[in-house]
This record gives C-alpha cells, structure tokens and sequence, in this order.
C-alpha cells in the first residue's frame, strides 16, 4: 500500500497501543509481539509500539501498520515521543509505516524545529508522520505544518493541557470542525462506548492503550468497580 492507502485503511478502526512501563511484569519484546499479533486477530487496523525492541519483535508478528515511536525519559515539560530525526530514523529504518512525534510547541532538547523535523522525516525517511499534539492550537499549527495526520494523544499530558478522567472528545470536535487532516482520538479511550462516541466526534481512528493491553490496570478496575 501506498501512504495514501495507508491512512485510509485506519478509518474507522480501532489500534492498539503495545507499551509497557518499567516495572509492568508485561514488559519485553516477546510478550509485546505477543500481544500485537492477539490484538491483529481481534481486529486492530494498527498497532503503536515503542523502541527499537519492542518494533522489531512485533514486526515479525504482525502484518497491519505499525504506528512507531521512540521515546526518550518521559517529562511534562519537554517532548520525549520521537523528539528528534536521529530517534525517527532509528524506527523508520525497521520498516514502520508511520512515526508518531511529538507535536507540541515546546522547546526541543537538540533546538530541532519541529515543521523542519516534521519535513525530514516525510521526504528523507518516506514515512507517514502522525504528531503527537495537546491542544487545539498544536493540532492546527502541525497540520500547517504538513503532519498526515493529527493525534491528541498529549492533551493532558503536558503542564499546560489539564487532565481529565475522560478523554477530550471536545478537541477532535474542533480539529474536525476545522481541517481535513485525519485526526486520531488517543488517551483515555477506555471503553467500547468511548471508541464509538470519538468515530462520532470525527475521529478517523482511535487508539487505545491500557484498557486493553495493560492486565494489572484492567484487574484493580474491576476490584475498584466491584466495590468489594
């Protein structure tokens, strides 16, 4: 498939988010391929996956998409998903079809612009690029800036985007209501209800993580729910 065929064959579709934190018991190459190939046969249209590792592994699994990123130290305050070309081209060099960056107007460690990364990796590394934004004013600026595709992964996860229990619905509204570019409704999606109300909002995918992937958070949830 080409770039084009790509971004269309995530419309409507649910992808998978294959991480696991230090310290998770899920936490290895073998159990995250593990977990992208039961999550193929379910149904997923791509999988997001981290690090050089964890991709290869499931390269080998899977055949949808692989939405691929390269973190450096999380941080609140400076972008750390695929925050420069070296970490991109790291990832794009495994065959990923797509490489999520942050997308945020945040200073950069390496003082990298981010319409000059987001240029470099679509011409020199031939990959769909997905930004990675917090607020309605990243997703616009990024889109400007030629991202295929528009995720709100970050809102409420930075120092300036509050958090919410639940996931801000309202900013794909607006993106929707606002450019053509695909936009991926991603951070806390946790329920089928949720996934349904984002493909309403405009969202051309979602992406769910934890709920799905993550056993420890799934099991106190529903000891917490039980109310026992």
């Amino acid at each position: 498939m080409n770039n084009k065929e790509i971004i269309e064959s995530l419309k409507n579709g649910l992808i998978v988010s294959c991480q696991a934190r230090p310290g998770n018991p899920l936490r290895s190459p073998e159990i995250m391929a593990a977990l992208a190939h039961a999550a193929q046969l379910g149904g997923a249209v791509a999988i997001r996956a981290d690090g050089v590792r964890d991709i290869s592994a499931i390269k080998e699994k899977v055949s949808v998409p692989i939405i691929g990123i390269n973190k450096t130290e999380p941080s609140p305050t400076i972008p750390y998903i695929t925050p420069d070309f070296a970490h991109a081209k790291e990832i794009a060099d495994l065959g990923v079809e797509i490489i999520a960056l942050d997308a945020t107007l945040r200073h950069r460690p390496d003082g990298t612009d981010l319409g000059e990364l987001i240029r470099r990796v679509k011409d020199e590394l031939g990959v769909i690029v997905m930004a990675d934004i917090a607020t309605y004013e990243e997703g616009i600026a990024a889109a400007n800036m030629g991202a295929d595709i528009i995720s709100t992964t970050l809102s409420g996860y930075t120092d300036y985007s509050p958090f919410k229990d639940e996931p801000d619905l309202e900013l794909v509204k607006r993106l929707k209501a606002s450019i053509d570019t695909p936009i991926i409704a991603e951070g806390r999606y946790n329920s089928p209800a949720l996934f349904r109300e984002a493909i309403k909002a405009g969202a051309h995918a979602v992406v769910v993580g934890k709920a799905i992937t993550n056993i420890t958070f799934n099991t106190n949830l529903f000891i917490k729910e039980a109310g026992i």
